[in-house]
């Protein structure tokens, strides 16, 4: 399932990791995004910060995403009888903010929806199943959570994985088709008339930003314990008059 072109993702998002959508030319230019002072923020160290920081980004990319599959795939938000595009974005985002699975799809989360989404036998809108169960699988290995706390646990292993799964899942979205030979989805464009990478450069986004949090979990616990050492090696008594 993994692909090699895959390998250089991770060392080109260096320079995407807070970076939003990218557009069918060269990658709109940006600058840092934050957030508004609040007070749940008094709440949050540092690295809650960056991780509710990398969340945000992600889902910004996903929405990105879901409005570009749209745009390729009109079909597919018809399905759902809405007016027009902007209706079955807006659809699709409330799903992912109240975390309600696409209709048909109850009772499954994450990657088993993500699993029906590629299926060739399904036959609802494909787009929302896909998306969602991306979303759903990034909240699900933040602890289902969108913003991070000081008593929150994260385990660098699961966020690893969604980096996996995310990398799987647009690999099978370049590759899965149906019983007749054409693809389930159409996403990445290169023809005589037309070259459009912006599908994969935000899939690499994704996948970068979430490799990072699971080097940081992981480097976050090392140094615990190398903190601890340290201050047994350079403890000095207290004076006491």
């Amino acid at each position: 399932m993994r692909c090699p072109r895959w390998a250089g993702w991770i060392v080109a998002s260096a320079s995407l990791l807070w970076g939003t959508g990218c557009t069918f030319g060269q990658p709109e230019a940006v600058g840092p995004r934050s957030e508004d002072m609040s007070m749940d923020q008094f709440a949050q160290t540092d690295f809650n910060r960056t991780v509710t920081l990398e969340i945000r980004d992600n889902l910004s990319s996903l929405y990105s995403l879901l409005d570009k599959l749209y745009r390729r795939n009109p079909r597919e938000w018809r399905k759902a009888g809405v007016a027009d595009q902007q209706a079955a974005v807006a659809r699709v985002r409330k799903m992912i903010e109240t975390r309600t699975p696409p209709p048909g799809l109850s009772g499954l989360q994450d990657i088993q929806i993500l699993a029906v989404s590629l299926d060739p036998a399904y036959s609802r809108d494909r787009v929302a199943a896909f998306i969602y169960g991306l979303a759903d699988t990034v909240i699900a290995a933040h602890n289902g959570k969108t913003r991070l706390y000081v008593s929150d646990i994260l385990h660098g292993q699961r966020i690893y994985n969604a980096a996996r799964n995310v990398e799987a899942a647009a690999w099978l979205l370049a590759s899965r088709r149906d019983n007749t030979g054409e693809l389930l989805l159409l996403a990445n464009e290169i023809s005589p008339t037309a070259t459009n990478l912006s599908f994969e450069r935000e899939f690499g986004a994704i996948i970068g930003r979430l490799d990072l949090i699971a080097n940081l979990l992981g480097e976050n616990n090392r140094r615990v314990g190398i903190n601890y050492a340290q201050g047994l090696l350079f403890f000095n008594f207290l004076p006491v008059r």
